[in-house]
């Protein structure tokens, strides 16, 4: 991008860059399973009982090796089920790294691994949870008649036409054997503690990873009725039809489980605030109920950002994970449209601004992009490339319009994941 080192846009970049490690950093795994562990004691086996570990997430690996720090010499059988970025070797656990967002045969081998040792443990066991965001994709385990491929097809389906996460995990849990509770009902009779690491807005438990250790959403009377709504039953495989449709079963007995959320989208927002703070901007965190359609959001933020008083840089924090309704058959993922959309709908404020969408797992979408940083220069450098940022948009090809403009955040792995955060500064 052109301009010099002082220049106030590079600047502000710069920050929204800075304030983005923030969150990440406030959601680091294993400081908050410290943390919790330390509010929320494990419980003893019984006597010749061991501990079971099941951590399952993108931020598996940390939290795992955090566990495995606490229970030092105790007897524990360790299984960590990641995803492909961020699987590393992890001594005295066993690692099964699987696809995410598309669950694949890695992930389907990692559920079968995840419910033998979870069908072994006895009632003088304790078996631990470790759970965070994209569990439910990286652990696939279809209910009876049920194959990895209808599986697979149902949640692009979700995906593809714009299904919250509330709604896409309604319709997983009655597909799965371990999600909504089925964790928990396989382990029986050994009873279940979990440590969750929340990546969905209002930490819902149900919702986070599908549930594994709770209570189901809903029931598949529930999700048929939302997918007849929503015009998509057609569409379902057959064996996913037929699965919605058969009666309801009663679950399996298993004792409750006792939860513990240890980090959360809120308290990463806090964080940022925070940061902006000691940089002596004005921080309020407008949103942490970002949801809904991005084009929604983009008008929102743009909204938000026209309003700001003047006199004193602002920083305008918003937090939570928005859809988006694929049309075209170009590549991005919500975060790096919404910076586009953004971009492209802001007025002439008169003033340095920079906006920065990012997923704090560090990917958004089937790219190696956690999302965008624009600004007021951004269509212009795009357009100086030769492209057409609305027609890149319609496209749904934000990743190339973004790339164009020099304009994509990249971070890499983060290792954790609480949903998505956006900063809006205002020079």
């Amino acid at each position: 991008m052109a301009g010099s080192a002082a220049d106030p846009v590079i600047t502000l970049r710069e920050t929204a860059a800075e304030l983005f490690a923030a969150a990440c950093a406030a959601a680091d795994p294993a400081r908050a399973l410290a943390a919790a562990l330390a509010r929320h004691p494990l419980p003893r086996p019984a006597p010749g009982g061991a501990y079971v570990v099941v951590a399952i997430g993108k931020a598996a690996i940390p939290m795992a090796a955090e566990m495995l720090r606490q229970l030092g010499d105790a007897p524990a059988d360790v299984l960590v089920i990641t995803n492909y970025e961020n699987v590393r070797d992890l001594p005295g656990a066993t690692v099964m790294a699987a696809g995410h967002p598309v669950p694949d045969a890695n992930g389907a081998a990692a559920a079968a691994e995840a419910l033998r040792r979870l069908d072994a443990a006895t009632g003088a066991d304790r078996v631990i949870a470790l759970i965070s965001g994209g569990g439910s994709a990286l652990a696939p385990a279809p209910a009876e008649g049920l194959s990895l491929a209808d599986k697979a097809e149902v949640n692009r389906l979700l995906l593809a036409h714009g299904f919250e996460i509330t709604e896409i995990n309604l319709v997983r849990q009655t597909l799965s054997r371990l999600k909504g509770g089925g964790l928990t009902r396989h382990a029986a009779p050994a009873p279940v503690t979990a440590y969750i690491l929340s990546d969905v807005i209002g930490d819902d438990l149900r919702v986070i990873a599908s549930g594994p250790t709770t209570a189901p959403i809903g029931s598949r009377a529930a999700a048929r009725a939302l997918l007849t709504e929503r015009g998509l039953w057609p569409d379902l495989p057959e064996p996913v039809r037929a699965r919605l449709a058969q009666p309801e079963a009663a679950p399996g007995p298993g004792p409750a489980a006792a939860n513990h959320l240890i980090g959360s989208n809120r308290l990463s927002l806090e964080a940022v605030a925070t940061a902006a703070s000691a940089r002596g901007l004005e921080p309020v965190i407008v949103s942490d109920r970002l949801t809904g359609d991005v084009a929604d959001a983009a008008d929102a933020i743009v909204a938000a950002a026209t309003a700001a008083p003047r006199g004193r840089p602002a920083c305008l924090i918003f937090g939570g994970e928005t859809t988006v309704t694929l049309k075209g058959t170009g590549r991005g993922g919500r975060n790096q449209e919404l910076a586009l959309r953004v971009a492209l709908a802001m007025p002439n404020l008169d003033r340095p601004w920079a906006f920065l969408s990012g997923g704090t797992d560090g990917r958004d979408g089937p790219t190696d992009a956690a999302g965008g940083i624009t600004d007021q220069g951004t269509p212009a450098r795009i357009r100086a490339t030769g492209e057409n940022p609305k027609t890149l948009l319609d496209n749904n090809d934000s990743n190339k319009a973004l790339n164009a403009a020099k304009d994509l955040l990249t971070t890499g792995p983060t290792g954790t994941n609480v949903a998505d955060v956006q900063i809006m500064l205002l020079g």
